[in-house]
């Protein structure tokens, strides 16, 4: 579900993040820098859990399937993130709207959102994390490790570092 293909063998980070909430957005500069700092060496994968008390994450989380689908899916989850109060004031009309601006297809989001076409991709992984116990976002999942950064987002991204670090040294790269 990334935009760029990490090698076969690289390290899986499951983020399990809600695009309406502000933990979220706050745990984002983690990300990109995770991102930034492993590159194709870590695979962060954007997993879906949007949460009741937040009536646009879940048309949130299947724009953003749709934005993956179109090879724009991180500046999307980024651009979105960025704007949660909008999109807690705004909702559908605000997903088609950053789409546009990102020069995606935003007609095809929006047609997404009525056809329903990735509920089962959300589904899924709302199911796959209630399964692992996840209970709020965000929430990292590494190595079988799960981090919970709704709490609290200290030391996450140092934790999250210090096992793909590990986890890399021994692929023999």
């Amino acid at each position: 579900m990334s935009d760029s293909s990490p090698g076969p063998s690289a390290p899986v980070l499951d983020v399990w993040c809600e695009l309406q909430c502000p933990d979220c957005h706050a745990a984002l500069d983690d990300v990109r820098a995770l991102r930034a700092r492993y590159g194709d060496r870590l695979e962060v994968r954007l997993r879906h859990f949007p949460l009741e008390k937040h009536k646009h994450a879940f048309a949130a989380a299947q724009a953003a399937e749709e934005a993956f689908a179109q090879g724009r899916g991180w500046p999307y989850v980024e651009a979105v993130l960025d704007r949660v109060a909008e999109l807690d004031r705004r909702g559908e009309p605000l997903l088609v709207e950053v789409a546009r601006e990102l020069g995606m297809d935003a007609e095809e989001v929006d047609t997404a959102l009525v056809d329903g076409r990735h509920i089962l991709i959300v589904d899924a992984d709302q199911a796959e994390g209630k399964a692992i116990g996840v209970t709020g976002t965000p929430t990292y999942v590494i190595d079988g490790e799960r981090l919970d950064g709704g709490r609290s987002q200290e030391g996450l991204r140092e934790r999250v570092e210090e096992i793909a670090d590990r986890l890399s040294a021994g692929q023999g790269d």
